[in-house]
């Protein structure tokens, strides 16, 4: 009985959360995040997302025919994008426009992009099913290290 309540505590205190979402973080400037997407050419498989719930995100921001592709976690984007479509379901969709949006100051550096009406479409991309979109991680190290002490108690005992 001891022993399974010094198993039980063990299982307890080494479980920690094991599932991460990992995102492309790039943009079109850097080789291969543009269109076609390759990934051996930014040269990584992604980064891991700072939110447990996170979805990743292709922004696609087009002027005449020039065309920006940002790949990014949702919640890195969410700090400073106000356009940013309230249903984050996956699939494609245009920009939320804000006519509220610096009604009131006045810039005439059009590259700032203040009122956020410089690009003539923007089209949010999100993802969280795709292949090579995101994925889960493996099992963590402490659920790995649970396995291992269960292995060892059973071969000792």
């Amino acid at each position: 009985m001891i022993k399974l309540l010094i198993l039980c505590f063990i299982i307890l205190t080494l479980t920690s959360e094991g599932f991460a979402i990992y995102c492309y973080r790039c943009t079109s400037a850097t080789p291969g995040c543009g269109q076609p997407f390759n990934w051996r050419g930014i040269g990584y498989l992604g980064q891991q997302c700072p939110e447990d719930n996170d979805i990743c995100v292709k922004l696609i921001e087009r002027k005449g025919a020039s065309e920006i592709i940002t790949r990014d976690c949702l919640s890195a984007l969410k700090a400073f994008r106000t356009d940013i479509p309230p249903d984050n379901y996956e699939g494609c969709r245009p920009a939320v426009v804000d006519v509220k949006l610096a009604n009131y100051v006045n810039n005439s550096i059009k590259e700032l992009d203040i009122h956020r009406n410089f690009y003539d479409s923007t089209t949010w991309c999100f993802c969280f099913l795709d292949h090579r979109c995101n994925k889960s991680s493996t099992l963590s190290f402490s659920v790995i290290l649970l396995f291992v002490m269960v292995l060892i108690t059973k071969f000792l005992y």
